[in-house]
């Protein structure tokens, strides 16, 4: 796992131990960028939200490509210290946040703090589709009006929020990367 592009360009990320942590491919995370890179040009000032964020390393992409914050959730202890080491290891711990809380815990807490943000960045546990709609319903109220919502699921998962418009769907392996908007 390394940082693709930007200040950190070429950094090794700490990888997880075990399974419990999924990584997002650098091929996808290529692919991913690109995209937004398409619908937004430079990243430069962005806010961004980093769900499940394991190892950290798509909000450290964002923050290397000149995003101006990232808020990292997670409820798990090793995550968040991988996440800490990570951005030290890269240099952009001074324009991130952590936040250990559930993710729809810290969804509902953003929310009520007014907390908004350009491109959120979702990649639950695979086998719950159940909890990757739920969070496509709370992700929509903490996004800017022309926000993005990056969400890494199964190949096999249907979803079809009410309050989003799919911009896109990817399939990369046994991975789909899907682009919503709450805009129309």
């Amino acid at each position: 796992m390394r940082v693709i592009a930007g200040s950190a360009r070429g950094r090794t990320l700490l990888s997880p131990a075990g399974n419990r942590i999924r990584p997002t491919a650098d091929r996808v995370k290529e692919a991913l960028f690109s995209s937004l890179g398409s619908r937004f040009g430079a990243l430069n000032g962005l806010a961004v939200l980093d769900l499940f964020a394991g190892s950290g390393a798509l909000g450290i992409e964002a923050l290397s490509r000149g995003a101006a914050s990232a808020l990292f959730v997670d409820n798990h202890p090793d995550s968040l210290q991988l996440v800490r080491k990570n951005l030290e290891l890269t240099g952009l711990a001074k324009s991130a946040e952590i936040l250990r809380l559930d993710v729809l815990r810290a969804l509902t807490v953003l929310q009520a703090g007014d907390k908004r943000f350009d491109i959120i960045f979702a990649d639950p546990p695979y086998a719950d589709q159940e909890l990757a709609g739920q969070i496509l319903l709370a992700a929509g109220s903490v996004t800017t009006a022309d926000g993005i919502i990056v969400l890494e699921t199964d190949r096999k998962a249907d979803l079809l929020p009410h309050n989003l418009m799919l911009l896109s769907k990817r399939i990369y392996g046994d991975t789909a990367v899907w682009l919503f908007t709450a805009s129309a």
